[in-house]
């Protein structure tokens, strides 16, 4: 990103996952993974799924996306979407998938159970899929009181695009306490900072594919990621930005009071934050509190960049706030299920291997 260093080096955050007999994590780890969560705001588990398990993640998700009645999801990058740069769909509540978040859900319990009581609701269970040519996330931070998961499903590089994340930018009381009271306005101003910067990468990728057309734009794609009136927060959409009508980032958050300090305090916001970009190998879970700052980045690469995302309410949510930032499938929201209700749902288990065929004889 221009001008913004980010780094690709996980391994400050990342507890390699260690099992028990039952395949759940053990207590040592579970507790390096809380640790982790309360002093960062996320935690990456390396190792938490096998092969095999990724594999069925990853089944599910391309046979989401292969249906031409999927449900995208509409809270965040709905401009991606439309042009096939992004497939944030919403999961249906069948058997299968339930299956394979209630493997996740009972294998992270100890860690799961700390932060979201067995009555929290489950708000969605999609899959974050984006494709080459999509925008770069503002930094953001999700509806509070909700713990989100990501599963890598399949290997991710640093083109495809890994969750960026600012550690230590989640909210809790008593943060607002340090740097002298002035805790959540430095970081206000950091992601404030860097959307400049991203507001810069996605107008320069948007002008390099109108030149080049590689990847090509659809007709009238590059109007109505630029100009277009239509709402959407994460588009480099300069209409909106001018007009001051974009909650994320837009020219009424960039003052001279707000320049100034951005300048007068450049040392201190480089000394106090980082961007952290994860690039997770197939197996890999974050689990991130949605209150920390973040982003998903673009998809810089021809390869499809998939991972299974869930998220699960910390706090009693009102269903307007749910459903402005989360987007659950309608058989969800038909039949709602909790924390509790997928720790008692039969996990997703693994067909055996298909039996070898022997060759015929004579």
């Amino acid at each position: 990103m221009a001008r913004l260093q980010v780094s690709s080096d996980t391994s400050a955050f990342e507890v390699p996952a260690a099992l028990d007999g039952a395949g759940r994590l053990t207590p040592a780890c579970a507790a390096a993974a809380r640790a982790m969560i309360d002093a960062h705001g996320f935690v990456v588990l390396t190792g938490l799924l096998s092969a095999a398990e990724a594999d069925q993640g990853l089944a599910l998700i391309t046979a989401t996306i292969a249906d031409p009645e999927r449900r995208r999801c509409t809270f965040a990058s709905e401009t991606d979407n439309r042009h096939l740069r992004r497939d944030f769909c919403a999961l249906p509540a069948s058997p299968p998938v339930l299956g394979f978040a209630a493997l996740l859900a009972q294998r992270l319990e100890a860690v799961i159970g700390e932060y979201c009581g067995r009555s929290r609701a489950l708000l969605e269970i999609i899959t974050l899929t984006s494709y080459e040519g999509s925008s770069h996330q503002y930094l953001h931070r999700d509806p509070s009181g909700v713990l989100s998961l990501i599963a890598a499903v399949e290997d991710v590089s640093e083109e495809q695009g890994g969750t960026v994340f600012v550690p230590g930018t989640h909210m809790h009381p008593g943060a607002e306490m340090r740097q002298a009271g002035a805790t959540y306005a430095m970081m206000e101003l950091f992601r404030r900072r860097a959307n400049i910067a991203v507001l810069c990468h996605n107008l320069a990728k948007l002008w390099h594919m109108h030149r080049h057309r590689a990847p090509a734009l659809a007709p009238g794609e590059l109007r109505e990621r630029v100009f277009s009136t239509r709402w959407d927060q994460h588009q480099p959409n300069l209409l909106r930005f001018v007009l001051g009508k974009n909650a994320e980032f837009s020219l009424a958050m960039l003052g001279p009071r707000t320049l100034w300090r951005l300048y007068r305090h450049r040392a201190e916001m480089k000394r106090l934050f980082r961007l952290v970009q994860s690039a997770p190998r197939k197996g890999t879970v974050i689990l991130y509190r949605s209150d920390m700052i973040h982003a998903g980045p673009d998809n810089r690469s021809p390869r499809p960049r998939r991972l299974f995302g869930m998220s699960i309410a910390r706090d009693i949510i009102e269903p307007k706030y749910w459903h402005d930032g989360y987007s659950p499938h309608p058989s969800l929201i038909a039949a709602p299920l909790s924390l509790g209700d997928l720790l008692e749902t039969a996990p997703l288990t693994l067909a055996p291997p298909a039996a070898p065929v022997r060759a015929a004889t004579r």
